[in-house]
C-alpha cells in the first residue's frame, strides 16, 4: 500500500505548486518509529498510549492484539537464541581450557621424555583443528546448520524441562 501526501518544499515559496510524495508501508513504519522515538526520548510507552496510537491509525484491537502476541513470540525466540549462543560460547570456552591443559601436559611430557617436540605436535594440531572448526561453527549464527543446531538444543531443553516437571509431580506426593 502506498500513502501519498502533498508537501511543500521548505526552501521554496508557498506560491509554488506542492510536490506529491508517496510512501511505502515500510517507509511509513520507519518514519513513525523515528517520530515516536524522538517524542519519547528514552521513555517507555504505556499500553494505553499504544492503544491510542493504534486507534489513531485505524488499527483494530484484534490486529493490535495479534501483533502483540507475534511480537512477544519473536522476543521469546530472540531470548532463546541468545541463551543458545551463550551456551555455545561457554562450551567452546570449556573445550579451549581442556585443550590448553591436556596439550600443555603432552608437550611437557614430550619435552621431558625426548628433549624435543615430536609426537605431541600431532595431537596439538589435530585437536587444534577440531577446536578451530568448533569455534567457526560457534560464531556462525546464520544458515541451515545453525537453525538445525538451535532446534535440536531447543527440543533437548524442552524435554529436560518436561522430565523435571514429571519428576517433581511424581516425587511431590511422597515428600
Amino acid at each position: 500500500m502506498i500513502y501519498s501526501e502533498n508537501l511543500k518544499q521548505p526552501d521554496k515559496p508557498a506560491s509554488t505548486a506542492p510536490i506529491t510524495r508517496a510512501y511505502s508501508q515500510d517507509d511509513v513504519q520507519q518514519i513513525l518509529h523515528l517520530a515516536l522515538t524522538r517524542q519519547e526520548e528514552g521513555g517507555e510507552m504505556s499500553r494505553a498510549q499504544l492503544l491510542e496510537i493504534a486507534h489513531d491509525l485505524n488499527i483494530s484491537s484484534e490486529n493490535l492484539q495479534a501483533a502483540e502476541i507475534e511480537w512477544n513470540n519473536r522476543q521469546g525466540e530472540l531470548q532463546s537464541r541468545q541463551v543458545f549462543d551463550a551456551y555455545r560460547h561457554s562450551k567452546l570456552q570449556q573445550n579451549f581450557v581442556k585443550f590448553s591443559i591436556v596439550n600443555s601436559f603432552f608437550v611437557l611430557l614430550n619435552l621431558v621424555s625426548s628433549h624435543e617436540l615430536s609426537w605431541s605436535l600431532y595431537i596439538v594440531l589435530a585437536w587444534g583443528l577440531g577446536l578451530a572448526l568448533q569455534g567457526w561453527k560457534t560464531y556462525q549464527t546464520e544458515g541451515e546448520e545453525y537453525e538445525q543446531a538451535f532446534q535440536r538444543w531447543r527440543v533437548k531443553k524442552q524435554l529436560g524441562q518436561s522430565f523435571n516437571t514429571l519428576m517433581m509431580k511424581w516425587l511431590k506426593p511422597s515428600l
